[in-house]
């Protein structure tokens, strides 16, 4: 075993015995680490008020060599997600968070810049527009795993997203299909060529870019649609949080 130091993201919490836990943390040294938190469990335990859903933290843990569980050591809170006012949006948009890290990243596969995107998207999820801030880490999050679509071209024939009539989104063919392309065999939402603009820019690793953007009704629909199948296409499942997230 070695003594490895970190900062780490709650992200899962299971309960192992009357005292201990298991937590699941995303780190920005080490990745996905699932670590025992002996005495977890208790009040006035090791751990003081650290081990929350969605606090961020310093942490020390004992790596294990072998599969297995990793040993948590100590866990110092840094800040914990605490969303203003009664909107669930933010609150569910965090367990979302929580629920792309876990099903889209990998054990000890580090993702140093999918980290600050993870804790830049809870900022805003308490701070700015929700619906936003979610689209903007599902784009992150795709980009770190390498399966962000293209919004720049049609994936058939190459045609440069611009221009009037309605595109489509494929989940399958992994990017944007122009009007002359369409065929009723490729099912897909429609996009417009605005809303495939504002999704280049908001996949863009600038973060000034997010809180400049003001995306209308329509384009906030249309971006929830092809982001919700991109995202759906990475999982291979529709995603079980964003149901409680309003459109």
């Amino acid at each position: 075993m070695s003594m490895e130091k970190t900062e780490g993201l709650v992200i899962r919490l299971a309960d192992f015995s009357e005292t201990s836990r298991v937590v699941t943390f995303f780190t920005r040294d080490f990745g996905r680490i699932s670590a025992l938190a002996k005495g977890g469990k208790r009040l006035k335990g090791p751990f003081e008020a650290a081990l929350d859903l969605l606090a961020q933290c310093r942490i020390v843990f004992l790596r294990k060599s072998s599969p297995g569980l990793d040993i948590l050591t100590e866990a110092k809170l840094t800040s914990r997600f605490k969303p203003s006012g009664r909107e669930l949006d933010r609150f569910y948009g965090g367990y979302y968070v929580a629920e792309l890290l876990s099903g889209l990243t990998e054990e000890h596969d580090p993702h140093p810049q999918l980290y600050r995107e993870s804790i830049d998207a809870l900022t805003r999820l308490q701070e700015s527009n929700p619906k936003v801030a979610i689209i903007r880490f599902e784009l992150a999050i795709l980009r770190e795993i390498g399966q962000l679509p293209s919004w720049n071209v049609c994936v058939n024939c190459g045609r440069a997203a611009d221009g009037e009539g309605t595109w489509i989104f494929s989940g399958e063919q992994g990017g944007l299909i122009c009007p002359n392309c369409k065929q009723e065999s490729i099912a897909g939402d429609p996009i417009s060529a605005g809303t495939a603009a504002v999704l280049r820019r908001l996949s863009d690793e600038s973060d000034a870019v997010v809180e400049r953007l003001a995306l209308s009704a329509r384009q906030l629909r249309e971006a929830r649609q092809v982001v919700t199948a991109a995202v759906a296409q990475a999982l291979g499942r529709p995603p079980k949080m964003l149901r409680y997230i309003s459109t």
